[in-house]
């Protein structure tokens, strides 16, 4: 009991996530209004993409150290679940475009898929499946390993413009972008207030925790299917 303590941590955390994210009060912002439940699960899967990315990045730099072939495997399943974690980022970020962007603001749907936020979102999660077809492409081992740990600390570099920086030099519709017409609930400490804050942090570790809990499923079963090879 005592080892599965965070495990239990994550089912309480995202049940109070779900519950409270549908039932709780939530601040009426401009455009956002009652969307704005989906910062618990928009953004927070996004928040848990860029964690897990990055321990995938720190287990590439350390087989690039090491050579131990285990890190290579923490690295792709850490990469893995952040990829997944990403693509259920983007499809909610979608769902609330559609009743933001398309239904409040009376943007058309060319002008979204033109949006240099999704655009962005789109291409960095394009790099990391990338990464995959990458490894598939190897059949020997050791440079799989060498050649995909070199790309995936270029996949993580290229979150950075693709993702945070870009979007804002050329302005987007995004909250909390220059030019937009609302404020980010997420990152803007004058938007949030504590009725957010109540269910949005604890919405990041338990989302966090669970894509933990996948990854360390996803190794313990290439660790044992690859004993050999260790």
């Amino acid at each position: 009991m005592h080892k599965s303590w965070w495990k239990i941590t994550a089912v309480v955390l995202l049940v109070y996530t779900i519950v409270g994210g549908f039932l709780m009060d939530v601040p009426r912002l401009f455009i956002l209004n009652e969307s704005i439940r989906n910062l618990y699960f928009h953004v927070s899967m996004w928040f848990t993409m860029m964690i897990l990315f990055g321990v995938s990045l720190v287990y590439s730099i350390k087989y690039l150290r090491t050579q131990k072939y285990r890190n290579d495997i923490f690295a792709s399943a850490y990469a893995g679940t952040g990829t997944f974690m990403g693509l259920l980022g983007y499809a909610t970020g979608a769902v609330w475009a559609n009743y933001t962007w398309v239904t409040d603001q009376g943007q058309s749907l060319s002008n979204i898929l033109k949006e240099p936020k999704l655009l962005g979102a789109g291409i960095a999660i394009l790099i990391y499946c990338a990464y995959f077809v990458l490894r598939g492409s190897f059949t020997d081992i050791d440079k799989r390993a060498r050649v995909t740990a070199v790309y995936n600390i270029f996949a993580f570099a290229m979150l950075f413009p693709t993702i945070w920086i870009i979007p804002r030099l050329v302005g987007s519709l995004h909250p909390g972008a220059p030019g937009s017409e609302s404020g980010n609930p997420a990152l803007n400490f004058n938007d949030i207030d504590s009725r957010l804050r109540m269910v949005f942090y604890p919405a990041v570790i338990g989302w966090t925790l669970l894509a933990v809990w996948i990854s360390t499923i996803k190794i313990r079963i290439k660790l044992l299917s690859d004993k050999s090879l260790l």
